[in-house]
């Protein structure tokens, strides 16, 4: 396998025998995409920004555990979203601790931007359409929303999604499926002509 080993998980492997070095390189590499998908499965940026170094933590920690069974990006965001989930759990039980976490519908969504992702247009009618995008992204059931968001941020191939999020190949492509109709019936009323078209054809 070591011939076909991603160069992510060969970094990995280095961070296991103790290179600080690989484990800044895989850091700086996808500290914004960890970012990203924390930020939008919780909805709070604080919590998001902690959350996203915790991560990072528990990649560090599991050093010594870790296996090449998979490709590293489908690891590390496996963590992402268990994290996330024991978040949003705590959440539930103890809804006091989230009273004053701000919500998409009273401030302006906050862009985590990586090399891939172009700069926040001045635009108004593209930043309300951002908004509303944000909002009903977040709406979305978990299974959906996390399955899409990697699906259209990170470009993950449908068999790495399925293993983050624990479905079979069919159900991921079907989570999917179902959350881009879902959005496009509810941003009918924004997806227009000219700039707005280029984010329609992102869902």
């Amino acid at each position: 396998m070591a011939d076909q080993l991603d160069p992510d998980a060969a970094l990995m492997l280095r961070v296991k025998q103790g290179d600080a070095e690989a484990f800044e390189e895989l850091v700086e590499k996808y500290k914004r995409p960890v970012l990203n998908l924390v930020y939008r499965m919780i909805g709070d940026p604080t919590e998001a920004e902690d959350l996203a170094q915790n991560v990072f933590v528990q990649v560090f920690k599991s050093a010594d555990r870790y296996r090449v069974s998979a490709k590293f990006s489908t690891w590390l965001f496996t963590i992402a979203r268990n994290l996330c989930l024991n978040e949003i759990r705590r959440r539930k039980r103890h809804p006091a601790d989230s009273l004053d976490a701000p919500s998409f519908n009273d401030e302006e969504p906050r862009q985590y931007q990586d090399q891939k992702t172009a700069a926040p247009s001045e635009n108004l009618a593209e930043s309300e359409l951002i908004s509303k995008i944000e909002e009903a992204v977040h709406e979305l059931p978990e299974n959906q929303r996390t399955a899409l968001l990697l699906f259209r941020d990170r470009e993950l191939a449908y068999e790495d999604i399925s293993e983050v999020i624990g479905c079979s190949l069919s159900a991921t492509k079907s989570l999917i499926h179902r959350a881009r109709e879902t959005l496009k019936a509810r941003l009918k009323p924004y997806l227009k002509k000219g700039d707005w078209q280029t984010e329609k054809e992102k869902l």
